[in-house]
């Protein structure tokens, strides 16, 4: 998968996301991160927020008093998280991609990683990710577990219309391949045309133990994971957790 399909892929789901679900997704994302993340960090933290979306965290986090950095590969996303956080640095770029001397004091991605289609990728990710934070940094992120994909995406359609703009999405998961899908279609009165989109969103299911030796590989330490259901009771759904590691500085040099 090419960077420019990535790119376009996802823009067709920026107005949904930032209309219809980024409100349901920052409800329960704050609690975790009031409880996981924010008693650790100074007041004026350097937050980077990898998979950004339409900008909503990203607000939220500065207006706690964080210097946000976004980044994004869908430009459709960053035109609405440009709206909703003027004042966060946005980056168009590919999480797979970002090149940064250690800088940050946490890294954020809430559901991005699960649309990371390679564990050999992914741990990529993580690589740079662990380049990127500050000693004693710490790393937060959310996806779901196959347990999430079997119970909520077997076919289950789920949709909304509004007088210029409506949407249907069906969600499938196969069990062989571990990839889930979103197949999405939109309709749009442009014009006093109503002109249809269809678009294929793929993600890609871990399971919990290739992803904490897949950080343990780079560097991490002191990993651990929460059930958003279980341990901090702010989602019904099975199989969302969240992962929350360090970067720590061993015998004066870090893990390269």
């Amino acid at each position: 998968m090419n960077t420019t399909t990535l790119y376009t892929s996802y823009d067709p789901l920026a107005r949904v996301y930032n209309e219809d679900w980024a409100v349901e997704v920052l409800k329960e994302t704050i609690p975790a991160l009031e409880t996981l993340i924010f008693p650790n960090l100074i007041q004026d933290a350097q937050i980077l927020d990898l998979g950004c979306g339409t900008g909503q965290l990203a607000q939220k986090l500065m207006e706690k008093g964080y210097k946000v950095t976004g980044i994004d590969a869908s430009a459709g996303m960053l035109h609405y998280a440009r709206e909703n956080a003027p004042e966060a640095k946005l980056i168009l770029n590919d999480a797979r991609l970002i090149d940064f001397y250690p800088t940050f004091d946490a890294v954020i991605s809430i559901g991005a990683f699960n649309h990371v289609m390679s564990l050999e990728e992914l741990t990529n990710v993580f690589h740079k990710v662990y380049q990127s934070l500050l000693d004693h940094g710490i790393f937060l992120f959310y996806l779901f577990l196959e347990e999430e994909y079997l119970d909520n995406w077997n076919g289950k359609i789920t949709g909304n219309v509004k007088e210029d703009y409506a949407w249907a999405a069906k969600n499938s998961y196969d069990l062989e391949t571990k990839i889930a899908s979103i197949n999405l279609t939109i309709f749009s009165l442009i014009d006093n045309t109503w002109q249809r989109l269809d678009s294929t969103i793929s993600e890609k299911c871990y399971t919990q133990e290739e992803l904490i030796l897949s950080l343990k590989t780079v560097g991490f330490s002191d990993i651990r994971v929460y059930d958003a259901h279980l341990d901090l009771n702010i989602s019904r759904m099975p199989g969302c957790k969240y992962f929350v590691c360090h970067k720590q500085k061993m015998n004066g040099k870090n893990h390269t």
